[in-house]
């Protein structure tokens, strides 16, 4: 095969986007700390999914604008660093390609070889052993064959050995890899995306799946249930669902000269639930708004007019709930508007209502096992509808996710850090909502880094690492990222990782306890700490969050 378009590439997505979705439960177990942070097949399944039904939507003969089409799926569908660096390479890759209307086998390597440029451009500090090596490594031989010959399915052949050979070596270059026992999680995902692109060009069959929804299916969806669930029919505040696409025409162009950021805060004006896409050709729009018109118009400053799609939410809405409907039950979604917003991520309701009690504006609903999606992080700051924003991760699988909203979002926006809850909460604790964000993200970074962080949960396997023998069920405790000791009893974990976190210039501790945990059992925990920490104030939370039964917080 010499050559490949726009149609035989989304085959290829899709059916790389199968592979993985049938092995990511496998790609999960991969994860090399045996708590339950198993997700990297879950968060690269979702990527690659939300890539795959743009793709499938948009594919084109042209591979440039299909490629466009995955990369645009990818990068609001990216969850997780794994979903994130996943992204980046098909960036790059459809940046590579954007004008070929076919590539052949060296053309093909090379986008492979330019996507791993920028994913490593995209990451502040590689780390070989993962995805990143696996996609280099692969790209490197792919670039190598394309000299010898000009067959893409012996390319894609090299590729996806040399992908295979690169991920048995991870544990070389990754120590706790090698003391685990096990591959990268990120690059065996990326393998299964190659190998099904393989198994396309060769012809091989696989199972056929229909995958979820596509992204703005994703998105009207959910805007519509919240109407549906939360609001009496009056209460829409804005009643028109539209969706149009402005064909962009240089005549125009020269007189509104086109910036995706500027043209998203132009729109916002006029509604909400606002999401723009846009390459060179076209823009994509959705929009909640009470007047579509003045969307159109303005988005015509740009172009032609082309897919428009408006909807009365209003009448839908009576004709799904009748005109009887009841809201008693219902909690009536406030529609609020922060001028400068925190918006952050935490499991457990009571740990969302601690958020909130500090100054967080929206807490989305995420964590371990969990990891919410760029797309994710937009929409919640849409509908907080701030002016400017700072994003808390408290999770350091979602600070790649976050970093990506951020730049798409389209206002001022940055993002802090933080790894744990307890790193969050002392950021928001030292916002400032008269301060410029930059200065405001110095020192909320500088507060989190005050704090230390203690977690207890489960083993989900048998091992051992960092020195200390684990067995699956027992509870371990995590001080700063590592295991410091694990046990069958709960109380004899907690006390070990308090003795080791709480020192002699602790001044307050704080003690947030699980879904899984009584009161009982945690005000004994806090007894302890007053009789063997005298000098330390301790506060107690009833967090409600799964899979940690205690989350310690030490200042």
């Amino acid at each position: 095969m010499k050559t490949i378009d726009g149609l035989k590439f989304a085959e290829m997505i899709k059916l790389g986007a199968h592979h993985l979705y049938q092995n990511a439960d496998y790609v999960d177990s991969l994860n090399v700390f045996p708590v339950p942070d198993g997700d990297t097949g879950t968060n690269m399944n979702l990527s690659m999914t939300s890539g795959a039904k743009e793709t499938e939507e948009n594919a084109v003969a042209h591979i440039g604008q299909t490629a466009q089409a995955l990369s645009k799926g990818l990068l609001m569908g990216a969850r997780g660093n794994s979903g994130v660096i996943l992204s980046q390479l098909f960036r790059g890759f459809g940046k590579a390609i954007e004008n070929n209307a076919t590539v052949n086998g060296a053309q093909f390597a090379a986008a492979l070889k330019y996507g791993v440029e920028t994913a490593y451009k995209a990451v502040m500090k590689p780390v070989e052993g993962t995805i990143l090596t696996v996609a280099k490594d692969a790209s490197n031989i792919g670039v190598e064959k394309a000299a010898s010959t000009d067959d893409i399915i012996e390319v894609m052949e090299a590729v996806v050995k040399e992908a295979q050979a690169s991920l048995e070596r991870t544990p070389d270059l990754l120590a706790v890899l090698k003391e685990v026992g096990v591959v990268d999680s990120g690059g065996q995902g990326l393998v299964y995306v190659y190998e099904g692109f393989l198994a396309c060009l060769k012809g091989e069959e696989l199972p056929e799946r229909t995958v979820v929804e596509s992204m703005d299916d994703l998105v009207s969806a959910e805007h519509h249930r919240t109407v549906q669930g939360f609001m009496n029919t009056e209460d829409i505040e804005f009643g028109y669902c539209t969706e149009f696409m402005v064909k962009f025409e240089d005549d125009k162009l020269e007189t509104n000269p086109y910036d995706e950021s500027e043209f998203r805060q132009g729109l916002s004006q006029f509604g909400d639930s606002l999401l723009v896409i846009s390459d060179d050709e076209v823009a994509k729009v959705h929009i909640h708004t009470e007047e579509p018109g003045d969307a159109l118009s303005y988005g015509q400053k740009f172009g032609s007019l082309i897919k428009i799609k408006i909807e009365n939410m209003r009448q839908q809405h009576l004709e799904i709930v009748g005109e009887n409907f009841s809201v008693q039950n219902m909690t009536k979604k406030e529609v609020v508007k922060h001028p400068y917003a925190v918006v952050t991520v935490a499991m457990g309701a009571g740990i969302s209502e601690l958020l909130k009690s500090v100054g967080a504006s929206a807490v989305i609903e995420g964590g371990q096992t969990m990891n919410p999606s760029t797309e994710d992080i937009v929409k919640a700051i849409e509908e907080v509808g701030a002016e400017r924003v700072l994003i808390l991760p408290n999770n350091k699988n979602i600070i790649m996710a976050a970093e990506q909203a951020a730049q798409i979002i389209g206002i001022e926006a940055a993002v802090v850090p933080t790894k744990t809850v307890p790193e969050g909460l002392a950021a928001i604790l030292a916002f400032n909502p008269e301060a410029e964000v930059s200065v405001n993200t110095a020192a909320m970074t500088e507060a989190a880094s005050f704090v230390k962080t203690g977690q207890v949960t489960h083993a989900v396997r048998d091992t051992s690492i960092d020195g200390v023998e684990i067995t699956k069920d027992d509870f371990m405790g995590i001080s700063g990222g590592k295991i410091i000791t694990s046990a069958p009893s709960l109380k004899n974990v907690m006390e070990t990782l308090l003795n080791s976190i709480i020192d002699g210039d602790a001044e307050i501790v704080t003690i947030i306890y699980g879904e899984d945990v009584s009161e009982e059992d945690a005000s004994a925990i806090v007894s302890y700490v007053e009789d063997n920490f005298a000098h330390a104030e301790v506060e107690l939370y009833n967090g409600k969050q799964p899979l940690y039964p205690y989350i310690i917080s030490v200042e």
